[in-house]
């Protein structure tokens, strides 16, 4: 039977599962660019290890935090490890005439991760799957209106998806393992569109009423992904990895509303009407990851990552684009990172145990005003501090950083004749999170 502790873990694991769940629907701070799609989506990129490396590590065993970026890299889990991490993020958002500063902070996601047998190892966990969170106001004049009355747009979303799954690892060969991942998604998305006229003069009698267009959808279905890692030497002294994960193209359910509520200038509901109601589904393209990785099975490694996913293929409720009708595109990344700790097994100078990490990467956005690409353009660094271990426990404090800055400032000129002004993000995101490692079901002796 497992001792208090292990029971103890065991309720902190299902304690922050509830607590996660409760808090989802928080983003990162206002993103435009999260109006597209299902959001801004986290296109499998592991955890705060993998965040300080570029976002790798297909191919990179580790034996002490959790990497279910690839369920085959499972097998490799030495001890029962429990990890958590938190986000933060601030950014400025402009474009060629104004700017904006925005951010915030949430718990990230959760693991637990168990290594039932020498070639069998197993994952739960709960992370982010994408996220919504944009605002946005636009006016014009009312052409032909002595009032010089203006209309004005409010453009707001809000919602997140989560994935909570279920990963194996296996050894099915020498220096070949496959893994497996079941993953649950669930969530709401909300977007509405508040419309108001409002004169150039206002007065206490006139009654501004405000026409909010929401469109609500709620989410809900099973999606999976497989995964191989092999790993064989390359010289006596280095070790070279290849990692392969396919997550597989998905309908996710979900059900849809469309409201119509009229709206009095302080806010209170004056009529709601459902415009539409009912069930359909949202057609999540595969993605494909690839990596390979070297290390010399002591205190470095080196990954490269590179990823393709079809978003030219998505639908939403059999709109392209999804509910904005914005048509997306296939997109690919590339990373490139790596880790050290100077001597791990240091007694007396505490900062040769620190593993340090760094990492760049660069992505293709799937969205293309006037045919042109964007791409997201990033820097990363971390650390792994030791707090404390010994030969059945151990707890490691985590930071990971990523500086990066995506879309640009240009100005469009449309097939129309009219200007469209491109938006760039340029933002830092820190991750802080502890993974606590144990060895769990070994029998005591007395001799």
């Amino acid at each position: 039977m497992l001792n208090s502790k292990y029971a103890g873990l065991l309720g902190l694991t299902l304690l922050s599962l509830g607590a996660a769940t409760r808090g989802q629907g928080q983003g990162l701070g206002n993103s435009p660019y999260s109006r597209l799609g299902l959001g801004d989506t986290y296109f499998n990129a592991g955890g705060i290890r993998q965040m300080g490396m570029g976002g790798v590590g297909i191919s990179a065993p580790n034996g002490t935090q959790v990497n279910e970026l690839n369920p085959a890299l499972l097998y490799y889990m030495n001890r029962t490890t429990w990890e958590f991490a938190a986000v933060g993020q601030y950014k400025t958002i402009e474009n060629n005439q104004t700017s904006q500063k925005t951010g915030t902070g949430k718990l990230n996601y959760l693991a637990l991760a168990v290594p039932l047998s020498s070639r069998w190892g197993a994952a739960i966990g709960l992370k982010p799957f994408s996220s919504v969170d944009f605002e946005s106001v636009e006016s014009q004049r009312v052409n032909n209106d002595p009032t010089l009355a203006q209309v004005v747009k409010q453009y707001r979303g809000t919602g997140e998806l989560s994935e909570a799954y279920f990963a194996q690892g296996v050894r099915v060969a020498k220096g070949l393992s496959v893994g497996v991942v079941a993953s649950y998604v669930f969530g709401s998305i909300d977007v509405s569109t508040g419309t108001q006229v409002v004169p150039d003069v206002v007065s206490e009698n006139d009654a501004l009423e405000k026409t909010v267009l929401l469109d609500h959808i709620h989410y809900s279905d099973f999606k999976f992904r497989g995964g191989a890692q092999y790993r064989s030497k390359l010289n006596s002294t280095l070790n070279y990895n290849l990692g392969a994960v396919y997550s597989f193209q998905t309908q996710l359910n979900g059900e849809r509303s469309l409201t119509l509520d009229r709206q009095a200038f302080a806010g209170n509901q004056v009529e709601s009407l459902v415009l539409e109601s009912g069930e359909g589904s949202a057609n999540l393209p595969a993605l494909a990851q690839f990596g390979v990785s070297l290390d010399n099975n002591k205190n470095w490694s080196a990954s490269l990552d590179v990823a393709n996913q079809q978003w030219s293929k998505f639908r939403a409720f059999n709109e392209r684009g999804g509910t904005v009708g914005v048509p997306l595109n296939n997109t690919w990344r590339a990373g490139l990172g790596g880790e050290f700790a100077p001597d791990p097994t240091s007694v007396d100078k505490y900062f040769r145990r620190v593993t340090y990490r760094a990492g760049v990467s660069v992505a293709e956005m799937p969205y293309r005003p006037g045919g042109q690409v964007l791409y997201d353009r990033a820097v990363s660094w971390g650390f792994s501090f030791p707090v404390s271990a010994s030969a059945l426990d151990a707890t490691t404090l985590n930071m990971g950083f990523t500086y990066g800055r995506r879309g640009n400032t240009d100005v469009q000129q449309l097939s129309s004749g009219a200007t469209e002004r491109n938006i760039q993000e340029s933002y830092i995101r820190a991750q802080l999170g502890i993974s606590l490692n144990n060895r769990w079901f070994i029998k005591r002796r007395i001799e």
